[in-house]
């Protein structure tokens, strides 16, 4: 079983919550909004080109818009290997958690 990095995890799963709204833009800001941190777009490709090289997110392209200038967006799409791999994080990382509560401090 190959683990996703943190960064990994976290953009798939923005991909997953964003369903078919899942573009360059709209997953940083969903990570920023729940995070409360700042994320670079350069944060959010990384990952994004490991997701789709390791077939965990393909993509897709919009139609252009005006907005844009006859651009399209590029969207991403979680696959069922993408699915699988998410399982497979949240598994190991709730045997690492068992057990854990917050320990009262003095």
């Amino acid at each position: 079983m190959k683990l996703l990095t943190r960064q990994e995890e976290i953009v798939l799963l923005s991909i997953w919550k964003l369903k078919g709204n899942a573009y360059g833009v709209s997953i940083r800001e969903y990570i920023s909004q729940v995070t409360g941190k700042y994320w670079s777009i350069g944060s959010i490709y990384v990952p994004l080109d490991k997701l789709v090289e390791r077939e965990y997110v393909k993509t897709y392209q919009g139609k252009p818009t005006e907005k844009r200038g006859g651009k399209s967006k590029r969207f991403y799409e979680i696959t069922e290997e993408g699915i699988n791999a998410l399982a497979d994080i949240k598994e190991v990382q709730n045997m690492f958690w068992e057990g854990f509560n917050k320990p009262a401090l003095d």
